[in-house]
């Protein structure tokens, strides 16, 4: 690695300071699991002059139920999330989502907030000394389009990027409907992604999460993850569905577009439906109708529609 600068602000305003003066080459740490790595690789076009970290600012690290909301600070470590009893009680799609991330190493030190603002993990992109200066990096080309896409995007495809989010607990935050809350403003979860170069969310470079609000949930809720291995593995594609008590319906998966996908076909399937197996079924048929396969050099990501269909079916069937 490169010498670079660490700042340990003590407030969110002071980190924001920070970034706002420094708006080129200069990154937020929250557990660093990921831009360390980035480093490491030297993946980006030009390397981080300087990381400013999260750790020492207070109330960052909070879960607590209040005013209608469960509230989750941006840097409470993913396994506090997997093993939190109120979490696994009432929100259990979020708690497994935080369970099947990464190990449980990387689970103490990663946190909620990059989770859920992690850069793409597309072979291109992450290529070490950027070999592939890619779209995402501010070139002109996406490879994966030409080249080896097994675990791109099948939906939303378009000739700017076929990356996905490579995010577990998103779509479980999606159909909770969590509020993302910042230093700026507080909007709901599905508008925090877009693309941008080099990330992966739409915050401003001076915005900072500092918490997540959920609303009260009563209901069944259920995630599921397909890996190649079952530990540490970035999801091939995964997905959550949540069930009020009076009967709203939100299925979500990833790894399967830019953002979090909505299956808004499959609620409307399931929404005031009895819960059978061949309605599961029916859920995930209609959700693959609108994917798009890639076909690259000798490569095809047409399994992922299949993977999809099965994933959305155990999720709906974990809400009976």
């Amino acid at each position: 690695m490169k010498n670079f600068k660490q700042y340990y602000p003590t407030t969110v305003d002071e980190a924001a300071k920070i970034l706002k003066e420094n708006p080129n080459d200069t990154y937020i740490c929250a557990g660093g699991t990921d831009i360390i790595g980035v480093m490491k690789d030297f993946i980006l076009p030009t390397y981080p002059t300087a990381l400013v970290s999260l750790d020492r600012i207070p109330g960052l690290k909070e879960i607590k139920e209040e005013g209608g909301f469960l509230t989750i600070g941006a840097m409470v470590p993913l396994e506090d999330i997997a093993t939190n009893d109120l979490i696994k009680s009432k929100y259990a799609c979020l708690a497994e989502a935080a369970a099947r991330t990464a190990s449980p190493h990387l689970r103490e030190s990663g946190t909620i907030g990059g989770n859920l603002c992690q850069m793409t993990r597309c072979w291109y992109f992450r290529h070490n000394n950027d070999q592939f200066h890619c779209l995402r990096k501010g070139g002109d080309t996406c490879y994966a389009l030409t080249g080896d896409a097994r675990f791109h995007s099948i939906f939303g495809l378009t000739k700017m990027c076929a990356a996905v989010n490579p995010s577990d607990t998103a779509p479980a935050m999606v159909v909770l409907d969590a509020k993302v809350v910042t230093n700026k403003r507080e909007f709901g979860i599905e508008e925090l992604w877009g693309f941008a170069v080099p990330g992966s969310t739409k915050l401003e470079h001076d915005e900072i999460i500092t918490c997540f609000k959920i609303p009260a949930f009563s209901g069944k809720s259920c995630f599921y993850k397909a890996a190649i291995r079952k530990t540490i593995d970035f999801p091939i594609v995964n997905g959550a569905c949540a069930i009020t008590a009076s009967g709203d319906v939100k299925i979500c998966v990833n790894a399967v577009a830019l953002s979090p996908h909505r299956c808004k076909e499959a609620e409307a399937v399931v929404k005031g439906q009895t819960i059978t197996e061949s309605l599961a079924e029916k859920a995930g048929d209609e959700a693959a109708k609108k994917a798009t396969v890639i076909e690259g050099t000798g490569t095809t990501n047409e399994y992922k529609i299949q993977m999809m269909k099965g994933i959305i079916k155990k999720v709906v069937l974990g809400c009976k």
